[in-house]
């Protein structure tokens, strides 16, 4: 579990973080069970009104494509 958990981690850090860094917003691996990884945004993105298209368009999205266990993406 823990090696699924740094793979997660290295996929928020190489390929959604900086899209979000972009918008000084960031990201952070709360959790991950059965299927579904939580999230938590940090900086500009909590709060911002975009959060959830932006979980769905953007985390889940690239999240599922390169982890094949992610199923789901949630907020925690």
């Amino acid at each position: 579990m823990e090696e699924l958990r740094k793979r997660i981690e290295k996929v928020l850090k190489e390929k959604v973080a900086p899209e979000l860094e972009m918008d000084g917003g960031g990201i952070e691996l709360v959790d991950f069970k059965q299927g579904t990884a939580y999230v938590k945004f940090k900086g500009a993105c909590m709060g911002c009104p975009m959060a959830a298209m932006t979980l769905g368009n953007v985390v889940e999205e690239i999240l599922k494509k390169n982890v094949k266990e992610v199923k789901a993406v949630k907020l925690s």
